[in-house]
């Protein structure tokens, strides 16, 4: 009883460091943070997109969107999003000392990762570039843009400014690094920038967005006085103090593999099965009916540290109140989402990115329906990884990516990008069905 004791003094002593807001009222002022300076990225992003757009043309500019969906694809295959288990086992964590190794731990993994990421992407496009979507013209520039993957780590820093709350300086650290990429954007138009030298442009700008991360969260841990000794804390034994560790990075790393596989090689099939010119299209429909995907990802980013504190101290009612409000919520704004975007996506296409775009409208509005599905997934995906279910989310993930690749395969041929939409609600359907019955079923036996 004693020792019981103990380690939950601990553990409270431990929680006093997390900037913790267990209510709705404090989840939804942590969401607006993140929602103006996503909302002010997007809007950004737009312009960005939108001047190298009318750059390229659509030619110029699909060619530029296979460059950056295969980096994102493989890095999204190899990356084990190392934010996920540090999360659910910092916010379980007895002591400092055991938090720091676990941070390193993370550190080390997305350094790893990074750069095993790098090689194969370089390897597999030079071996299968063909198979890829990647033809030999195009294979020097994909070549060049895999320079940014070492850059590329984001886990370790995004556990840190999550469990601690600093969810405004995620946000508007995201707005800072668009203003530095439509600043590039903004020159490369003025100049007649070439379709390498905006290739060189949205490389420096992802590298700038990358490091900008890192340097918020080594902050945040020099702040709390963590720093020095995260960085110099032994991760030996660290499966002993944090038991399930690997099992669980590993499957969450699957499951985000397998979604990332229709997620990010979308746009390449599209390419490969149709021709450059209708991925472009594609592209930017997905880039505009998927912004919204990022306020799942925010809610996310808010509810997963608060939901996996609650299940590890038994707060049944309050996990599923939690749980029900965030669904509600993203619910209604996907049904807005939705008539919104059937209501104003042709003369929004036509202002942003020109009278040749337009005929990207109708790919929108079937992606913004796919999207409205995953948000509402989102919660329950975020609840289940909270009760150490990712056995389920892994599962439900692998039936839904199946149906999705074999839809598209089939459909993409006969109707174009509109085939690879038509996939993701497929995928989504599939998806939302099996984690709600997976969440009910352990909510029940618990």
């Amino acid at each position: 009883m004693a020792i019981r004791k103990k380690l939950a003094k601990n553990f409270n002593g431990l929680n006093k460091i997390f900037a913790r807001e267990q209510s709705l009222k404090g989840r939804l002022g942590n969401i607006a943070h993140l929602l103006t300076g996503n909302a002010l990225t997007s809007l950004l992003g737009l312009v960005g997109f939108a001047l190298t757009a009318r750059a390229l043309g659509p030619s110029e500019y699909g060619i530029l969107a296979l460059c950056f969906t295969y980096t994102s694809a493989v890095e999204r295959l190899v990356n084990f999003q190392s934010w996920q288990p540090l999360i659910k086992f910092g916010a379980q964590s007895e002591s400092t000392e055991k938090l720091n190794s676990l941070f390193k731990f993370g550190l080390l993994l997305d350094v790893s990762a990074a750069a095993t990421g790098c090689v194969i992407a370089v390897a597999l496009a030079w071996a299968f570039g063909p198979w890829l979507g990647i033809s030999s013209e195009m294979l020097g520039l994909v070549t060049l843009y895999c320079a940014i993957l070492p850059f590329q780590i984001s886990g370790m820093p995004m556990a840190v400014l999550r469990l601690f709350g600093k969810f405004r300086s995620i946000a508007y650290g995201q707005v800072a690094s668009s203003i530095f990429r439509i600043i590039l954007c903004a020159i490369g138009f003025a100049t007649g920038g070439t379709l390498r030298e905006f290739v060189l442009i949205w490389m420096a700008a992802q590298i700038v967005g990358s490091l900008t991360l890192v340097v918020l969260a080594l902050a945040e841990l020099r702040k709390r006085g963590m720093l020095a000794s995260m960085l110099t804390a032994s991760v030996r034994g660290i499966t002993s103090h944090f038991p399930g560790l690997w099992k669980f990075a590993i499957s969450t790393n699957l499951s985000l593999t397998l979604r990332s596989s229709a997620n990010q090689l979308d746009t390449l099939l599209v390419g490969y099965l149709a021709n450059p010119a209708a991925a472009g299209l594609y592209h930017i429909a997905k880039r505009i009916g998927r912004m919204a995907l990022q306020i799942g990802d925010h809610v996310q980013a808010v509810l997963y540290p608060d939901l996996a504190r609650a299940w590890a101290a038994s707060a049944i009612k309050e996990f599923h109140r939690a749980v029900v409000q965030m669904r509600t919520l993203l619910l209604g704004f996907g049904l807005l989402l939705v008539g919104g975007v059937y209501l104003t996506i042709d003369p929004l296409l036509r202002l942003a990115v020109g009278p040749e775009f337009e005929a990207a409208a109708p790919l929108v509005v079937v992606q913004s329906i796919a999207v409205t599905m995953t948000l509402y997934g989102t919660v329950t995906r975020s609840a289940l990884l909270a009760m150490g279910r990712e056995d389920r989310v892994l599962k439900g993930v692998l039936v839904a990516t199946v149906a999705f690749h074999v839809t598209a395969l089939i459909l993409i041929p006969r109707v174009g990008p509109m085939g690879a939409n038509m996939a993701h609600i497929v995928m989504a359907l599939i998806w939302l069905s099996m984690m709600a019955v997976a969440y009910r079923r352990a909510l029940a036996v618990r």
